[in-house]
């Protein structure tokens, strides 16, 4: 299919608040999930698409932010021609798409893929192809079932079971209307782009106190502007996953993501992954080893940990569940559980550094009812933790000195 491309949608520095403290020093989209930027999971995907030559992110990102991980992504990925387009403003998920529509339809596209960046999946996509190709709809989406509490955080949508044909598509419903979900993943027909002008030119005929959402006329909503007009006119259809599928919104969800990946590549015997060897370290379950780190033949380290460059780990650390980012030193007989480290901060000797498992999907509030929440521990960039300290879920802001113990803070 030399017809078909992809645009993955990054969002923009003003967004992505949820991420904080990591994201004060790295992107979203660039940030290091199972040792490898979240964006590149997306692109290792497409890459397996057959056909498919081109992708193009759009984002509010200044240029430089994407120009040194794109050069790196051509030697990674170089079947694929990877392109940053930069909004000029907020255009909503479906107006950047609408403005850079001669680039997605220059060389005969008839068909592209549109992927949210703040997702964790297995992305079926040819599986997705397959299934646009028999029913010829407008847009083939792709969708998955989550328990019933959390059902109202997402698009919901109601599908004929035999034809997976969308009767009813309602984005964050108040009350219950289906447990399956939209995953933010869409294969579109390149007839889209009539039906944005239709919602454009529909926009601009309402009175202003009608589209009081709206920022600017170029504005347009993927989810309600396009998708639900979709399912009126019958051409919106489902893709039913069971694989993995995570969204990525908060800091702490980062850790889910890194486990579900790690979980993956393990699955499927990666040569990426640490295995134990006897002058190593004690390896468990699924981890994740820079070539450049060095880690302690007495250290036991997993399972679900990412380990990044030039991380220096001290004799008897123990690490599960956890990201440790670029050039962090963990002391002798320290621990760390349930936790981001962030980049070049130091933990001293026998330290503790704790969080606390989430759900599936854990309340992305940082505070309830006035307290901290239970949730995973960051550490922001150039953090130091004294020896024997206890810091027990706490987000810790960036150039931190901890010299005693905290538990349930924010530490500003």
């Amino acid at each position: 299919m030399a017809d078909t491309k992809a645009v993955i949608l990054v969002g923009g520095p003003s967004r992505g608040t949820r991420f904080r403290p990591l994201s004060l020093n790295c992107p979203k989209p660039l940030f290091p999930v199972a040792g490898r930027p979240l964006i590149s999971h997306h692109l290792d995907a497409l890459s397996k698409v057959k056909g498919l030559k081109e992708v193009l992110i759009i984002g509010l990102f200044e240029d430089k932010v994407f120009a040194p991980y794109i050069d790196n992504a051509a030697v990674e990925f170089p079947k694929l021609n990877i392109r940053y387009l930069h909004e000029y403003q907020a255009l909503g998920t479906a107006g950047g798409i609408y403005h850079f529509r001669d680039e997605i339809l220059r060389g005969q596209t008839k068909h592209f893929f549109v992927m949210h960046i703040d997702i964790a999946c297995s992305f079926p996509l040819n599986d997705m192809m397959d299934a646009h190709m028999r029913h010829r709809g407008i847009c083939t989406m792709l969708g998955t079932k989550v328990p019933f509490s959390e059902v109202t955080k997402y698009g919901c949508l109601v599908a004929d079971e035999k034809t997976n044909q969308v009767l009813h598509y309602v984005e964050k419903p108040d009350t219950f209307i289906s447990d399956l979900i939209s995953c933010g993943v869409f294969l579109f027909d390149v007839a889209v782009f009539s039906e944005m002008k239709k919602a454009l030119d529909k926009k601009e005929g309402q009175e202003p106190t009608e589209f009081v959402a709206y920022s600017n006329r170029d504005e347009l909503r993927l989810e309600q502007d396009i998708l639900r007009p979709l399912t009126e006119n019958n051409n919106l259809y489902v893709h039913v996953t069971k694989q993995f599928w995570r969204q990525v919104k908060t800091a702490g969800s980062a850790i889910s993501a890194n486990a579900l990946y790690l979980e993956a590549e393990a699955h499927e015997n990666s040569n990426r992954l640490a295995q134990n060897t006897p002058e190593g370290p004690e390896i468990m379950g699924a981890v994740y080893i820079h070539p450049s780190a060095h880690v302690d033949p007495t250290a036991k380290i997993g399972p679900n940990v990412s380990i990044g460059p030039r991380v220096n780990i001290m004799p008897g650390v123990r690490i599960k569940d956890s990201i440790i980012l670029d050039s962090v030193h963990i002391g002798t007989g320290s621990c760390v559980l349930h936790s981001i480290i962030g980049w070049n901060s130091r933990i001293g000797m026998w330290a503790r550094v704790e969080g606390c498992p989430v759900p599936s999907e854990e309340d992305t509030s940082m505070m309830k009812n006035g307290r901290k929440s239970q949730s995973i521990t960051i550490l922001g960039k150039d953090v130091s933790v004294m020896d024997e300290t206890i810091i027990r879920n706490c987000i810790v802001l960036p150039h931190k000195e901890l010299k005693s113990c905290y538990h349930n803070e924010i530490l500003m």
